[in-house]
Order: structure tokens, then sequence, then C-alpha cells
């Protein structure tokens, strides 16, 4: 069963990095590897019932994923909807390049810190079609905020969902991750931005007004209420997630709830032909589908490889084969680009005890680095990176020839200071 599960799962991976040539969207590829895989799972299964078990556990957590994805995108075209995202970009006055890349992506790395990754990544991306015209220059700028997001992510507690796994299950401590992993996450994007400076030329061009005969300027005061409102949601999700111990995505429902409630007193004295472009039911036909059904077959997929044990069995090799505790991390880090990171932590947790490796020990904090910028090295390789690709149309093998090289130059940096100021300064 596992080499035809392994198969399966390789050529299905092969055939999403080659959706440009083999032009078939990545997302049908993605929903019939992972059916796929669950078939071949259950087929050859002593006892049907705990395959039944085990996809019911997967999918409840899957489905928290796919429900964040949607309340975050959906609060975003709800601002986009009422042009909030104008407040920011009329503010942003500079069209050079180098410039606007440190602007972008400084401003990423710490709004991911203060929400999450992928809400980060959905809201500058947002943001990047705003400022820019001409698709290369937003396919670039969209690669550097995958790389920010994911570092900014990284040395916070509420960050990156394996830092947050790590958080819950004891194995660090929010003071003690912050300190030990802000510069190490620092260096993992300064070194691409600097690389992104002898890249990058000219100026960029601002998109031309959007002009639609069938829509009415929205008004200045709905325009600054949608806008701090659906931020200020977006930010107080962690703050829900740790004061009522509920899931991200039940934050994000909340807030998604109130933001209709107040469009909907915004606009309620409107003509429905005129309200109909500020509403959720609009907002909901503008997100990008196909993405959220990507990422529900990638994930089924890697669920049946963890549940199968084909996981624990990868870390029980590195274990076994590879001495060295930096680079059994590392590995795992850059396996954390091809499988999705949660998976590989969660088998990491179970592997390692804490009796073995205690409370804010060096193996965790690592961990927490290495599989929270590690998935930068490929675009479906963080569900940052999973946002980017499906808003903004991002092909496989562009990202893998002009981002993953920067952020594997990031990657290595970052860890390196980590080692460094852990063996000589004792961080």
């Amino acid at each position: 069963m596992a080499g035809l599960l392994l198969s399966i799962f390789l050529i299905g991976y092969l055939a999403i990095a080659l959706e440009h040539k083999v032009q078939i969207n990545k997302a049908a590829i993605a929903l019939i590897t992972g059916i796929l895989c669950w078939t071949v799972y259950i087929l050859y299964a002593s006892d049907v019932k705990v395959v039944e078990n085990n996809l019911s556990r997967h999918l409840g957590e899957v489905s928290q994923i796919l429900f964040f994805l949607l309340g975050a995108m959906t609060i975003v075209e709800l601002i986009d909807a009422h042009d909030g995202f104008e407040i920011i970009t009329r503010r942003i006055t500079t069209v050079n390049k180098k410039k606007l890349i440190w602007i972008i992506c400084l401003l990423t790395f710490f709004l991911s810190a203060l929400l999450d990754n992928l809400t980060t990544t959905i809201v500058m991306v947002s943001l990047v079609k705003k400022l820019m015209d001409e698709k290369n220059d937003r396919l670039m700028f969209t690669g550097a905020v995958v790389i920010a997001a994911n570092a900014g992510g990284a040395w916070s507690p509420i960050g990156d969902v394996t830092t947050t796994m790590l958080w819950i299950g004891g194995q660090i401590t929010a003071y003690n991750i912050i300190i030990k992993l802000l510069i190490p996450s620092m260096v993992c994007l300064l070194v691409p931005l600097i690389a992104l400076r002898f890249i990058l030329k000219g100026n960029v061009t601002r998109p031309a007004a959007d002009i639609d005969t069938n829509e009415s300027e929205p008004l200045e005061r709905n325009r600054n209420i949608v806008f701090f409102s659906g931020i200020a949601i977006l930010l107080l999700v962690p703050v829900f997630k740790t004061v009522t111990h509920l899931p991200p995505f039940m934050g994000i429902l909340l807030g998604l709830g109130l933001l209709w409630v107040i469009v909907e007193i915004l606009h309620r004295d409107k003509d429905e032909a005129d309200r109909k472009f500020y509403t959720v039911t609009y907002a909901l036909r503008k997100i990008d589908a196909p993405s959220i059904l990507f990422f529900l077959g990638i994930l089924l997929a890697i669920a049946s490889l963890e549940s199968t044990g084909q996981l624990t069995i990868l870390a029980g090799f590195l274990d076994a084969n590879i001495k060295d505790m930096n680079i059994i991390v590392l590995s795992i880090g850059l396996i954390s680009s091809i499988v999705d990171n949660v998976p590989l932590v969660a088998a990491s947790m179970g592997m390692y005890s804490l009796d073995k490796y205690p409370t804010d020990h060096y193996f965790w904090e690592f961990l927490a680095y290495c599989t929270g910028t590690g998935g930068s090295a490929l675009i479906i390789g963080s569900a940052a990176g999973v946002a980017a690709m499906g808003i903004e149309k991002i092909d496989f093998m562009w990202y893998l020839k002009k981002i993953s090289w920067l952020a594997l130059m990031g990657y290595f940096s970052g860890a390196l200071i980590y080692i460094l100021q852990a063996k000589l300064f004792g961080i």
C-alpha cells in the first residue's frame, strides 16, 4: 500500500508542478490526488472504521483552515469593494521598485506576527494588486510577500500554525520564541531583500482608476468604517482565540458576521442595483474558490500520508540516519516545502517527548523557525504560498525559478544566525 500511496502522491505533485505544461487546473489535480490517496488507504485497510475515523478527524482540521481562508478572503474583498485599500495606497507615494519592495515586505513581516502569515498574505497581495499594474512586477512582489509573511509568522506564537501548535503543546513559551527567533527571522527576510535590490530596476506602473458606470463611488465615511472595522476584526482574531480557546476560524467567521451587519446597515437605504456591489454575496462571488478546493485536495493527500504513518517513518529515518540535530531540523524544514508543515511538526511532537527536549529547548525553537520559513522554498509549501498562488495565479515553475533561490538564501542565513547566537551568546 505504501508504495502505491506514495506513487499517487508524487505523480499528483508532479502534475501540479507542471500545471502550465499539462494545462489542467491544479485544483482538479489536487482533488483527484487527495481522494485517490484515501481510496487506496481504505481499500488496503484491515479496519475500515479506523480509516473513517481518521478521515473525519483530518477533515475537521482541514475544514478549519478552509473556513478561515474563506472568511479572511471575504473580509478582504469587502474592504476592496469599498476602496478601503486606498487609505494605505495613497500614503505609499513611491513608485521606485527598490524602495517599494522594502516598504511592502517590512509591513508584511510585522503584520504577519500580529495576524498570521495566511491572513497577512491575503491582505498584502490584494494591496500589491492596487499598487502596480504590470503582471511580472506583481508576481515578483507577491513572491517576496510570501517569504516575508512566513518569516514574520515564525517568531510569533500566533503568526504561524506550527508555532501556535508548539506553543499550545507546551514545547515553547511566547516570550522565549520572540526573543530567540526575532533576529533569525529578520535575517531570513533581509537577505532576499538585499538580493532583490540588484534585480529590481525602474519604477512600477500604477493601475488606472477602475471606473464602472454601474457602481457609484463609495462615500469616504463608508470606506473608513469598512476598512478600519475589517482590519480591527483581523487583528482581534488572535485575541479571540487566546481568550476563548476556540480555533481561529471561529473568530474569523464571527468577524465576517459582524462586518456583514455593518455593511448591511451602511447600505440599507440604497436601491438593490446600487448596493449589490458592496454586499457579502457579491464578495463571495469574487473570491477564488478553485484555490480553496486546491487547498482541500492537497491537505487531504498529505493527511493520508500522516494517517498511514509515512511521515512518522520519514521522521524516524531522519532521526536514525542523521545524528546531527541541526541537520535533522533543517531537513524537516525543507521537507515542509513539499508536504505540509503541520503534520510534520505533529509527527515531531509525537516522536520527541518533553522529557527528552523540555520546554524552550533549542530543538523546539529551531524547529519552529525551520518549519515556519522552510515552506517558502516552494509556492505550495505553505498556506501563505497557496493563498498567493490562488490570488495571483502564480505558476509553480515560475516561482521555482524566480523566488525559490531567494527563499533558500534567507532560510539558511537565518538558520545560521540562530545556530551562532545559541553557540556564541547562549541566546
